[in-house]
């Protein structure tokens, strides 16, 4: 079987999709391929948020520490899905944590390699900002919906 090239695996990525070609080919020198095994944290509240994934395979609960025992999963994101965004939002810090419920091939992105490139070409932050907005919001809203229990 042949392998993909990491550019040929940005461009196929939902979040990705109709990204100018040079801006992915930017992005490819911030992005790697990971895994993650089942039951593994991507990344923990309160730790310094220095990434984010863009999920290809498996699925991963985002969960919100309630107390000191208690932890509530508010949602659970899957292939094709963005996953982290305090990583764009300073002091880049994780409020919520986010653990693998299953094994997880994902893309992860360095924040500071990402936020370089913004710096220097200001379309592609401007690009990434309304995207992630989007996701920002959908979340939010259904996040509210859950707590008011109106969405399961």
């Amino acid at each position: 079987m042949q392998k993909k090239s990491l550019l040929t695996v940005l461009a196929g990525h939902e979040f990705l999709k109709e990204f100018h070609n040079g801006h992915l080919e930017l992005l490819t020198g911030c992005a790697a391929n990971v895994r993650f095994d089942a039951d593994k944290m991507l990344f923990e509240a309160g730790g310094g948020a220095d990434r984010f994934y863009l999920i290809r395979k498996g699925r991963v609960a985002i969960e919100l520490p309630v107390c000191k025992r208690k932890i509530m999963t508010i949602q659970t994101v899957g292939a094709g899905e963005l996953l982290g965004w305090s990583w764009l939002i300073p002091p880049y810090r994780w409020h919520l944590s986010a653990r693998a419920l299953e094994p997880v091939l994902a893309l992860s992105f360095d924040g500071k390699c990402i936020r370089g490139k913004f710096d220097r070409d200001p379309a592609l932050g401007y690009e990434f900002h309304r995207r992630f907005s989007r996701v920002i919001a959908a979340r939010m809203e259904n996040t509210f919906l859950q707590m008011v229990g109106l969405s399961d």
